[in-house]
């Protein structure tokens, strides 16, 4: 079982607009709606990869209730724990003529401490029967800067793989925990070792206590530092569409490969195609299972090894 953690998880709607006018009233001509979060994405692919998936963080109120009712279908098991406040929702708002999105994040309800120890205990027991676990996004209001560094000792005390995907302070605190993976994106990187070269900040994030580094540079793919050495990987050309999700699916092409025990080579592969549909899929979050069948083979992976 593959666990993920989604501490700040959301009801994802997104709205298509023929074109997109700042100041302007817009007509909107589709509305989809779908369970979010960093890590309830990244529980999706690895369900639709065929791995045996448990989401957990925090629902509550009546967007908390349409998340579990929305989840319900889908393969990852539910042991969200119930809180007072009420789950957030975001907002992607695609343009049908550039396809660009704009995305607008509510910041989440406040967690008490009550809240927080309640979950410290839930996730305590799920490790007992995980492979691996993924943390994944934004921290709600309440819940210390610290949470994922905790988090992360936890589980590398039970001896589970962990992998953290999350951004600025809580990041920098989460890596000196040395978590197995972080997979920041270069925005990240950059406000974590002040480098905006991907290859150097890449290798600088891993001697900050990470035993492995996988950097997303957006369209052109991925970098990974690893102990088992440095590679590149690129997708055959630049896709265009709903970037929303895509660094949640390659999330999950690092997890499975990991629990499959895949070389470092083809798991950034799977990672960079799973992305890279992520792009082409019309629903922010999801993946186009065709337009990834056909991009893995295509997917060109670089030793750049010192």
């Amino acid at each position: 079982m593959i666990l993920t953690v989604t501490l700040n998880a959301a009801v994802d709607i997104t709205y298509q607009v023929p074109e997109l006018t700042p100041h302007a009233t817009h007509r909107v001509g589709e509305v989809r709606e779908r369970p979010g979060g960093k890590g309830i994405n990244v529980a999706r692919v690895l369900c639709a990869l065929g791995h045996e998936t448990v989401v957990t963080g925090f629902a509550g109120g009546h967007t908390g209730a349409v998340l579990r009712e929305m989840l319900a279908p889908l393969a990852p098991r539910d042991a969200l724990v119930t809180i007072a406040g009420t789950t957030r929702r975001t907002i992607a708002v695609v343009d049908g003529t550039s396809g660009d999105t704009t995305q607008l994040n509510e910041p989440g309800p406040t967690v008490t401490p009550e809240e927080w120890t309640a979950f410290l205990t839930a996730y305590d027991s799920l490790l007992t029967g995980a492979e691996a676990v993924a943390l994944c996004g934004s921290l709600p209001p309440g819940i210390h800067v610290g949470a994922y560094a905790d988090l992360v000792r936890r589980t590398r005390a039970a001896g589970v793989p962990v992998l953290l995907d999350t951004s600025g302070e809580p990041l920098r605190r989460g890596i000196a925990a040395r978590p197995d993976l972080i997979k920041p994106n270069a925005d990240e990187l950059a406000q974590l070792t002040g480098s905006r070269e991907p290859l150097r900040a890449t290798r600088d994030a891993r001697r900050r206590g990470a035993h492995a580094v996988v950097g997303s540079l957006g369209p052109d793919g991925l970098v990974a530092a690893t102990p088992d050495g440095t590679w590149q990987a690129s997708p055959p050309t630049a896709v265009r569409g709903n970037p929303t999700g895509a660094g949640d699916s390659a999330v999950a092409g690092l997890l499975s490969g990991l629990v499959e025990g895949l070389r470092w080579p083809e798991r950034l592969a799977r990672a960079v195609a799973l992305s890279a549909a992520t792009v082409l899929a019309p629903t922010a979050g999801e993946y186009d299972a065709v337009a990834y069948d056909k991009l893995l083979p295509q997917i060109a992976v670089s030793d750049i090894s010192p």
